[in-house]
């Protein structure tokens, strides 16, 4: 009976309830066990929701891969507000300055369509845009033109190999 569980957790905060405990309650195993694991690998996204995914076998045994929490989540979490605005054009809810858009982009980089940082860092701009965020207290599309024109190549220029 081995099998996969695609669930939403709080990082660092599940627990043997709903969603797992449902899900988990059938299957043989060690339920506790899973949900010490998810809090282990899930800690540093502190609260915020987290994909995570829970393969276990016929012999109890299990592995679990997290993903990266969406985008609009992690905005949500660096800036510091739960819900994002009605009007985001009109009605700004939040500003994260550019060094907190290059975390996100770093965080999000290897689920994100782009091929570099600052192509990453366009993207969770536009989440911004949407979420009515700006940045360094401008409006997202105006930081857009500025990354587009090279202004923050130094913030978001790929580091060097080491």
């Amino acid at each position: 009976m081995a099998g996969t569980i695609e669930v939403l957790v709080p990082g660092g905060q599940a627990n043997p309830g709903p969603p797992l405990g449902p899900e988990l309650g059938p299957t043989p195993v060690d339920v506790q066990a899973v949900v010490q694991e998810i809090n282990d690998q899930t800690e540093a996204f502190d609260g915020t929701e987290v994909p995570v995914t829970v393969d276990y076998d016929d012999d109890g045994s299990f592995s679990i891969e997290v993903g990266v929490p969406p985008t609009a989540e992690l905005i949500k979490d660096e800036a510091g507000f739960e819900t994002g605005s009605g009007e985001p054009q009109e009605d700004f809810v939040a500003d994260l300055s550019a060094d907190q858009i290059r975390q996100i982009a770093e965080q999000k980089q290897s689920d994100l369509l782009a091929y570099d940082l600052k192509n990453a860092a366009k993207e969770v701009v536009g989440t911004c845009t949407s979420l009515g965020v700006t940045i360094e207290g401008n409006n997202p599309r105006e930081f857009k033109k500025r990354i587009d024109e090279g202004e923050y190549d130094d913030i978001f220029a790929e580091e060097a190999a080491a």
